[in-house]
């Protein structure tokens, strides 16, 4: 449903080790806003909700609400760290357009 590069997941389980959490509960989502109407977030959690869907990578488990899932199926998500920055990317294949920091979309 969803890909996770190995660049993402060393990062994740790297803040999870310095936030010293007991698990590795990545969540990412889907709100409203953004200069192409919607965003991508990034959280740790405490724990899963009852909507989630839960991937296994390695120790990480990333958690995907089933309405923001429906938007970000068939996405890769990636850590890439260069010039302008280090940020974690999502490739969305339903998104017809993207801001230019691409943390905003529109479909």
């Amino acid at each position: 449903m969803i890909t996770v590069t190995n660049n993402a997941i060393s990062r994740i389980i790297e803040v999870n080790k310095k936030k010293k959490l007991k698990q590795c509960l990545f969540r990412v989502s889907i709100t409203g806003g953004g200069c192409q109407g919607f965003s991508y977030n990034f959280i740790f959690e405490e724990k899963v909700g009852n909507d989630d869907e839960i991937f296994n990578y390695d120790e990480v488990k990333i958690l995907i609400d089933k309405t923001s899932l429906k938007i970000l199926k068939g996405s890769k998500i990636d850590y890439i760290s260069d010039m302008m920055g280090s940020y974690f990317k999502i490739d969305n294949p339903k998104a017809s357009s993207t801001c230019g920091c691409g943390t905003s979309f529109s479909i």
